[in-house]
């Protein structure tokens, strides 16, 4: 009936591992990160005539090379956003981004929520850019950047993709 009376070993033995397991520390779980919520894009006003793709082509100083900017601004809201350095015979170098845009009045918001396909810091200032619009109009565009540059883009048709 009392077998560990009669082994007093296994007796210590078990008393000795029921108060180590009792002073144990417990181990603390740290809950997992919030998940942070992908912003949603806002569908733009029906027939705002900055949808559509634009091309932009120039030049700038302290650039070797020419710029070609391809913004296509879709009705939902979202907007991709293409740059490619063309250097004569080299290869293209580039960037392409993809996000969510709206209209604020007289400006363009263009909000990066993917860098060269890869997820970004959304709280990173970089990542939002705004552009002044100075004339829009069915086939031409004209805004200019925070440091004063004016961008020139003509309308290209749906579907256009830089070339390499």
């Amino acid at each position: 009936m009392y077998d560990f009376l009669l082994r007093p070993r296994t007796f210590v033995a078990g008393l000795a591992v029921a108060l180590v397991a009792g002073c144990a520390v417990p181990v603390k779980t740290t809950p997992p990160p919030p998940v942070k919520e992908t912003p949603k894009c806002e569908a733009a006003a029906s027939g705002d005539a900055l949808v559509g793709n634009w091309l932009s082509v120039h030049r700038q100083k302290g650039v070797a090379g020419e710029l070609r900017t391809l913004f296509t601004l879709h009705p939902d809201g979202a907007m991709a956003y293409t740059e490619q350095l063309k250097r004569g015979k080299n290869p293209s170098q580039g960037i392409d981004e993809a996000g969510c845009w709206k209209r604020d009045q007289q400006t363009l918001v263009l909000r990066t929520l993917l860098s060269n396909g890869a997820p970004i810091e959304t709280s990173d200032p970089i990542y939002t850019n705004r552009y002044t619009i100075v004339a829009a109009s069915g086939q031409s565009l004209t805004l200019k950047s925070p440091d004063g540059v004016t961008i020139k883009a003509k309308r290209m048709s749906p579907g256009y993709r830089l070339p390499f």
